[in-house]
């Protein structure tokens, strides 16, 4: 019997495996693959942070957000503080989220 997973996981992921007297069939993937599979990864790292409810299961989820984000920076050559840059940049221009503000709707005129 064997479970079909199909997606990237942690460097230890298979010795946890091992450890739980299971087979794990993995292989290392090219940087093109690799950075597909990372920006998936996000995409379910963020579904599960949607789904967190209660304050442990939200540091998770973000934890592992910034794992993943920390493997993108590295595999795009990006620096942490050019993302930061970035992110200011962009507060200048189009403001943060700290008003909480929701849009409704836009009346044309």
């Amino acid at each position: 019997m064997s479970h079909k997973y199909h997606k990237l996981v942690r460097d230890t992921i298979p010795e946890l495996i091992r450890d739980n007297g299971e087979k794990p069939v993995v292989r290392k993937m090219s940087v093109k693959e690799f950075k597909n599979e990372i920006r998936k990864k996000l995409i379910e790292e963020v579904t599960e942070l949607v789904h967190a409810t209660d304050r442990q299961s939200l540091l998770e989820e973000l934890a592992d957000i910034q794992e993943v984000l920390i493997a993108l920076y590295e595999v795009e050559h990006i620096e942490c503080s050019d993302v930061t840059k970035a992110a200011r940049a962009k507060r200048k221009v189009r403001g943060s989220f700290s008003k909480r503000l929701f849009l409704e709707d836009v009346v044309v005129y």
